[in-house]
């Protein structure tokens, strides 16, 4: 029995030797697997520890406009002490009082229903890390504070419909979302370039100064929006795009702002005398105006049954400059009657006011196009009402970008926000020819000195530019009380380098715009306070001994004044 017993016990030991050694042996095999083929143990590299997650956005000057750091957020988790475990020490409505004691805005009935919860959740998704540390001293296990990733906007809402803002998506990940947080999104989040700054064309500088003369014009008018653009006219660079009012992308609930819709490129308005000039250049280009000091009938058109006439008519006939000064509707119907509907549709369609403008952003609204006839053509008298910016609707943007083609020497380039490098510039299209184009600058600085563009008149910045005024579309028709008063220019005349392009939204007569809601007393002022602000910062310098040279059309404006 005692030998059985022995025998017994060896078999046993050897069973287990053997178990132990099976189990040494895979082990040893698996060391030897991952050492040959399987793969090392991970390895956070530097560009991992040192980078964010989400690529730096800055302006062409590298100021920075977006940036990732670390933040803390505040989390309930009911399963912090296990699924038996009471999650809280003291009762939900005791540690929301508590909280709050640490975060005076903290919504106290939502916390509490957060800490009632068995699903969990966030309590503020950003807290200071000396909160975190209060919080810690409160002594709840289920009151986390889990390290995360903070996108800030330093500038806070300035440029933000540039911007736009960033979302987590379903795995956490900062994804962007409206503006060029969604055009750039796949380089700001690739590793192997997000470690490289990414420069837009805006100037911060620019920015935050067109920003605050639409706000202050905006208010001295009592609008209800304003939009503004500055735009290089040779590179189609936007140095500036501001929608007021704006937005904070800071919020963590930005995404339910009423105003994160760009009055820019996404709202489309009939911008009224603002195409007079566009008008005049292509019948300039098309021979139909030679001699700029023939008089025109400026009497009253009649049209279909309707009778169009000047808001202030100045004689019965007028010459193309003082046509464009006054800003008379009679002359640049029947100047675009002359033309032809083929021709001024055709420059239209060059500028690309038939299709959504031409920029990174994906809120870019589709343009107003007039109805046309079975052919593709338009009709006489829609043909005559485009020509001073009726029975169209574009965005500022395309207004901007035509201005550009017009005074730059005749050649249009797309709107970019991304910063151009010197010669690298969209070869772009020709639309008109450069003595049109020369011949433009010189009527464009005529207005702002005799016509309705004197208010934006800068000193010594030699601006030309045009005003609009047009009552808003509505269920078919116009509101005679709501106008949309715009005024597009360029800057130096002589020689020019920016176009900015001021949108007004409903302006009212307040005692500021002396009880005008005209482009004239709202829109055209802005420009006159914002150029001398932005020129120095842009390169252009007040002269008051240079200016465009328009000694040989003087007289045709001067005589009759």
């Amino acid at each position: 029995m005692r030998y059985s017993l022995l025998v017994t016990a060896r078999l046993r030991l050897l069973v287990i030797i053997g178990v132990f050694a099976c189990v040494a042996l895979v082990a040893l095999m698996r060391v030897g697997y991952l050492g040959f083929v399987g793969a090392a143990p991970s390895e956070t590299n530097l560009a991992d520890a040192l980078l964010p997650p989400r690529g730096e956005i800055t302006d062409r000057n590298g100021t920075p406009l977006a940036r990732t750091f670390p933040a803390y957020a505040l989390w309930f988790n009911p399963r912090a002490m296990g699924d038996d475990g009471a999650p809280l020490v003291a009762e939900p409505d005791a540690v929301a009082t508590r909280l709050q004691s640490i975060f005076p805005d903290l919504d106290v009935e939502r916390t509490v229903r957060v800490l009632s919860s068995d699903r969990g959740g966030y309590i503020m998704r950003r807290i200071l890390p000396e909160d975190a540390n209060r919080v810690f001293e409160l002594g709840e296990v289920a009151l986390e504070i889990p390290r995360e990733y903070d996108r800030h906007y330093p500038q806070g809402s300035l440029g933000s419909h540039v911007l736009g803002y960033v979302m987590e998506d379903d795995s956490r990940e900062l994804v962007g979302q409206l503006g060029m947080e969604q055009v750039l999104n796949p380089q700001l989040s690739d590793p192997e370039l997000r470690g490289n700054p990414i420069a837009l064309s805006i100037d911060l500088r620019v920015q935050g100064a067109l920003e605050d003369e639409l706000n202050k014009g905006m208010l001295a008018t009592d609008a209800i929006g304003a939009a503004g653009i500055v735009l290089d006219v040779d590179t189609g660079e936007v140095m500036a795009m501001a929608s007021l009012p704006a937005f904070d992308p800071n919020l963590a609930n930005v995404q339910h702002s009423p105003n994160i819709y760009n009055r820019v490129t996404n709202a489309t308005y009939e911008l009224g005398s603002t195409f007079k000039p566009l008008t005049i250049a292509a019948a300039i280009d098309a021979g139909v105006v030679r001699d700029l000091s023939a008089e025109w009938d400026a009497r009253p058109v009649e049209m279909a049954g309707r009778l169009f006439r000047d808001l202030k008519p100045k004689g019965d006939t007028l010459n193309v400059p003082e046509a464009l000064a006054y800003s008379s509707n009679t002359v640049t119907m029947r100047i675009a009657d002359e033309l032809g509907e083929a021709r001024l549709r055709q420059v239209m369609l060059d500028l690309g006011m038939n299709v959504r403008p031409d920029i990174e952003l994906q809120a870019r609204g589709k343009p107003q196009w007039p109805q046309e006839r079975p052919n593709g053509t338009w009709s006489r008298l829609t043909n005559m009402t485009v020509s001073y910016g009726h029975g169209i609707a574009v965005t500022p943007l395309h207004l901007a970008s035509g201005y550009a083609a017009m005074v730059n020497g005749g050649i249009w380039r797309p709107a970019t926000l991304r910063r151009v490098e010197p010669g690298a510039q969209d070869r772009g299209h020709r639309v008109f020819k450069a003595s049109t184009s020369s011949r433009m600058r010189q009527l464009l600085r005529m207005i702002s000195i005799y016509g309705t563009g004197r208010s934006a008149n800068a000193a010594g910045f030699r601006v030309g530019g045009k005003t609009g005024s047009a009552e808003k579309a509505s269920g078919g028709g116009y509101r005679e009380t709501a106008l949309i008063s715009s005024f597009a220019a360029a800057f130096p005349m002589d020689r020019p380098r920016y176009v900015v392009v001021t949108v007004l939204d409903e302006p009212r007569g307040t005692a500021a715009s002396r009880g005008q809601r005209t482009a004239a007393y709202t829109a055209a002022p802005i420009v006159n306070e914002l150029v001398p602000r932005i020129g120095p910062m842009l390169g252009v310098l007040p002269d008051a001994n240079r200016d465009v040279d328009i000694s040989d059309l003087r007289y045709l404006v001067e005589g009759r004044r």
